[in-house]
């Protein structure tokens, strides 16, 4: 039988989740995950022939996409809808990945739950320490699902103890954008730069009037994703595996005080409070933004976009980031069933394929990248597979930041302290350090008490 939600821990979550929502409320979606507007109509998810009659089972799936991502996943649940006459999905969408977590946490009180849901890098371990998603392996073997052809990179985030909680679905990694036609006007070679200290040297010549070289998101758009990828190419980290935190490493520091010289002694950065629209706008001449916008840029872009690999300094560093989808494990047994069978269709080869062809987001099974559909689309789109060119590269984040409860808002009001105040990292990050190995301690006597 899963673990029940503990009082203590339903009131830790409710906390944080509260503290997130208010973060989100404070702007739109986030400009790192979604598309300023619609592009062209997404593809149809490919299904069986419709079958007659009605579903013996209904089952409500919680999502987290608006604008041209909603819509892609609106098709891919009618697609399975019309595929068969077992299951209907009900697809609810509840706002951003932190609405759709403190919701979720709302319901496990009032035992109001979802059948399944989309669940982001920094909430589905809450919700696993808290006993309140299931493991899925048995699930899988049910409906045929075969784990082995997911991506690993991607897939094995979800495991703890060898069980599958979390199934990789809206996956994404950084990647470099830049505008061509200003790269083209400062006379620059039409890549990404290799190494920041190259793009040091480019950026004095994208400095124009109103313009910046690049920009930076602020702390409600996940500046401390973004960073964590900056802090591996400086040789830092945020913690071990262990929680133990590494914010005062000289080489994380050396990360954070070189974000703070792109805006203040350098100035070719600025801070801004809508990457997308001041990269679509022209204001900033590159950004590191998710997979998951590409395919919106791209349509909404009056330029031609292009991107690269995240530049190197003293090592390549890129995480993975988005979404993927679990179970409740207080739902029925005929329900998680009926919900791993949506899981398996939505993550199949060809929908895999179908859902990153129409967003940007990672295809997320092995198989997909083989399939003449997907190779005539990376022919082209030569774009879209820079990011599975990358993901190889890649690899998880720190636990300081996907673990602990509120790690990425902690980390990222220490960026904006040291970004927009000028405060001095050492001191900032300090407090951040203490902060986050404070958070630490409850998720570590969970993990004692749930996996020995």
């Amino acid at each position: 039988m899963a673990q029940k939600i503990s009082r203590r821990e339903m009131l830790r979550m409710l906390v944080v989740g509260g503290g997130a929502a208010a973060l989100a409320a404070c702007g739109a979606a986030p400009a790192t995950e979604s598309p300023t507007s619609a592009p062209a109509a997404p593809e149809s998810p490919t299904s069986a022939p419709a079958q007659a009659g009605t579903a013996t089972s209904t089952i409500t799936y919680w999502g987290s996409f608006s604008g041209a991502l909603g819509e892609a996943e609106t098709a891919m649940v009618e697609s399975f809808n019309s595929s068969q006459n077992e299951v209907r999905v009900d697809y609810q969408f509840q706002g951003s990945y932190e609405e759709t977590a403190q919701k979720f946490t709302a319901a496990l009180q009032a035992n109001t739950i979802p059948d399944v849901v989309l669940l982001s890098d920094v909430w589905w371990f809450s919700f696993y320490t808290a006993g309140a998603i299931d493991s899925l392996d048995s699930l899988a073997t049910e409906v045929q699902l075969d784990l082995n052809d997911f991506e690993p990179v991607l897939l094995n985030e979800g495991v703890r103890q060898g069980q599958h909680y979390w199934i990789p679905f809206a996956r994404s990694t950084p990647l470099f954008y830049y505008n061509k036609d200003l790269w083209s006007a400062a006379g620059l070679p039409d890549r990404a730069p290799e190494s920041w200290t190259e793009f040091g040297e480019w950026a004095p010549k994208l400095n124009s009037g109103e313009t910046r070289a690049f920009g930076h998101p602020n702390g409600a758009s996940y500046i401390a994703w973004l960073f964590q990828g900056v802090v591996w190419q400086f040789g830092g980290q945020y913690s071990q595996p262990d929680f133990t935190m590494t914010m005062t490493d000289d080489n994380t520091m050396r990360a954070a005080q070189f974000y703070q010289d792109t805006v203040n002694s350098q100035q070719w950065a600025s801070l801004s409070q809508d990457l997308n629209q001041d990269f679509l706008g022209g204001t900033i001449a590159s950004m590191m933004a998710s997979t998951g916008g590409l395919a919106g840029i791209t349509a909404n872009a009056t330029f031609p976009v292009g991107v690269g690999f995240l530049p190197m300094e003293a090592n390549f560093g890129c995480p993975t980031g988005g979404a993927g989808l679990a179970i409740p494990s207080a739902t029925s047994d005929e329900k998680k069933l009926a919900a791993m069978k949506y899981i398996a269709f939505a993550t199949s080869t060809e929908n895999a394929g179908v859902w990153a062809r129409s967003t940007g987001y990672m295809p997320v099974r092995i198989s997909s990248k083989e399939t003449p559909e997907m190779q005539q689309f990376f022919t082209d789109n030569p774009n879209f597979k820079t990011a599975v060119d990358q993901l190889p590269q890649t690899r998880a984040q720190d636990a300081a930041r996907v673990f602990v409860r509120n790690g990425d808002q902690i980390i990222g009001r220490g960026l904006e302290r040291i970004v927009v105040n000028g405060e001095e990292p050492s001191a900032v990050f300090a407090e951040i350090n203490d902060e986050l190995a404070t958070g630490a301690a409850p998720i570590l006597e969970d993990l004692q008490a749930i996996e020995g």
